[in-house]
């Protein structure tokens, strides 16, 4: 298996903590050293159900073990970013358009209506990470998420003889669960650690983001309860995706806007919370045929554009 992302110290490597402590900070998805490193007490105390004074000691021992916080040169972050993979879409246009592919180490955000391919493209990446990287992949497992029971087996099995991987086998390179609600959901991505720490895994998918939040947060009393745990939940898939070196995709759904007289008159689910944290956003509408255009509307170094792809039976393609 080809793994860029390097070691790291464990909470075992404490010095003066008890087994007791490294078993309840594991339990509460906090095994590496720099994941604890980055939290905050407040939420260690939550999850590990210690006291904040105590949370807030094994985050400064972390910090120092992990040497967290010191400044670097443009160099050395450029550096850093060479551990960055890129998985391919199956279709070259869009890749080029996203600078490669889809990135490891951020958050990349597909949204539109209803049929636009959102769950296609998630589908197609579960297989792409497994091939080798020469042919677009990182050699590696996917994680999958499943909040509106879209995962479907049987299109994992035709796009993977598509590539020539072994149908079968790709499947189990795959590790899904069904989330039933935003509490359940949230949780996924604590137990996500787990499973990473446990197989190669490069890719995670939640499809979709905002499905069980939108529909449990009804009226504006709820907002800032829903978009506080959005929020939350957002930056535990940002930290998982960086502590592992793996792509976060996620696909989220779209609103309409009422009182939009000129253009497209919808907007993505989760406001300004998800917007500014995924760190790529691309647009997919539907155009004639099979075709879907995905236009890339924020990345932090490319520019807007547009590409158009095809969904056949064998997958996404130009």
């Amino acid at each position: 298996m080809v793994d860029d992302a390097p070691v790291r110290a464990t909470v075992a490597d404490l010095p003066g903590v008890g087994p007791a402590t490294v078993e309840r900070l594991r339990g509460a998805g906090f095994d590496d050293l720099m994941a604890l490193a980055v939290a905050s007490p407040g939420d260690l105390a939550e999850k590990a159900e210690l006291g904040e004074g105590v949370a807030q000691k094994l985050i400064n021992q972390a910090r120092k073990l992990a040497d967290v916080g010191g400044f670097e040169t443009g160099a050395e972050v450029e550096e850093r970013r060479r551990t960055v993979g890129k998985v391919h879409t199956g279709s070259r246009g869009f890749d080029e358009l996203m600078g490669g592919g889809v990135e490891t180490q951020a958050i990349t955000e597909f949204f539109g209506e209803f049929g636009s391919c959102k769950t296609q493209f998630a589908h197609q990446l579960c297989v792409n990470v497994q091939r080798p990287p020469d042919e677009g992949g990182l050699d590696a497992d996917a994680l999958f998420i499943d909040t509106e029971n879209t995962f479907r087996p049987e299109r994992i099995k035709q796009m993977a003889a598509a590539v020539d991987l072994d149908p079968q086998e790709a499947l189990k390179r795959i590790h899904v669960a069904r989330a039933f609600n935003s509490n359940h959901q949230m949780l996924l991505v604590e137990r996500a650690a787990e499973v990473c720490r446990q197989h190669p895994v490069r890719l995670i998918v939640v499809d979709s983001l905002t499905a069980h939040f939108r529909a449990e947060y009804v009226g504006r009393n709820t907002l800032a309860d829903r978009q506080q745990k959005l929020n939350r939940h957002m930056h535990d898939l940002q930290r998982l995706g960086g502590l592992h070196n793996a792509a976060v995709v996620v696909t989220n759904q779209v609103a309409a806007k009422p009182d939009a007289f000129f253009g497209d008159p919808t907007r993505a689910v989760g406001g300004h919370i998800v917007g500014h944290t995924s760190t790529f956003r691309v647009y997919l509408r539907k155009s004639k045929g099979g075709r879907r255009i995905c236009r890339l509307i924020d990345s932090p170094h490319l520019p807007e554009g547009e590409a158009v792809v095809n969904v056949t039976e064998d997958g996404i393609r130009d």
